[in-house]
């Protein structure tokens, strides 16, 4: 089943709008988490720092809506304030194994170069999907006429796009290959997690 399917579905149910808003604030939150973690103590950007520091906000920024759909849901990041907690967790986590995997074999990659070509790789890939996810969830919105909204995170996405397009052309002539795998890897995982929001709101 399509996302754009299953969105009318969680918007119309506060409570499982609140706990779908939480996971997405949680991914956004992991994500910079990420980032904080691939940097390099002396060399990190401005970018990479710019960067790690609009996921973070984009965390705090999903959790604030949460009081649109009801006053004091989802306090934490617990499973059950979480919409398929299991998928949602291993998608991030799993991207970013696949593609060191990937970055290992193919460019025998270690230490701290794998750790930034991995940053570059999973973040391109996981733009590319904030590009398409958040527009789909804000027509739903529009459509359902929710108080919700997540527009200034669309604009800051296009721009992290674009960020990203000119860190790959300078970490490799190929960047448009790897960065057609890593889309790739995300594709299955984001079908997954799909799937797991699917068999959960049709328990």
């Amino acid at each position: 089943m399509e996302l754009s399917t299953l969105l009318p579905k969680i918007i119309a149910d506060n409570q499982l709008h609140a706990r779908w808003l939480n996971t997405l604030s949680l991914m956004e939150n992991t994500g910079a988490r990420k980032i904080s973690a691939s940097e390099d103590p002396v060399t990190v950007t401005y970018i990479i720092l710019k960067h790690a520091a609009e996921e973070h906000r984009h965390a705090f920024y999903l959790k604030k809506q949460i009081e649109k759909a009801g006053k004091d849901l989802c306090p934490t990041y617990s499973t059950e304030y979480l919409v398929a907690p299991a998928d949602s967790k291993y998608y991030l986590h799993q991207l970013d194994i696949d593609v060191c995997r990937y970055l290992k074999k193919e460019l025998g990659l270690s230490g701290a170069e794998l750790r930034f070509a991995a940053y570059l790789l999973v973040t391109y890939a996981i733009e590319v999907r904030a590009d398409e996810l958040y527009p789909v969830y804000q027509d739903a919105l529009d459509a359902a006429g929710s108080k919700v909204n997540v527009k200034s995170i669309i604009l800051e996405e296009e721009g992290h796009l674009e960020e990203m397009i000119n860190q790959l052309k300078h970490f490799s002539p190929q960047w448009e290959m790897h960065a057609q795998k890593a889309v790739e890897m995300e594709t299955n995982l984001f079908n997954l997690w799909v799937r797991g929001l699917n068999a959960e709101l049709n328990k």
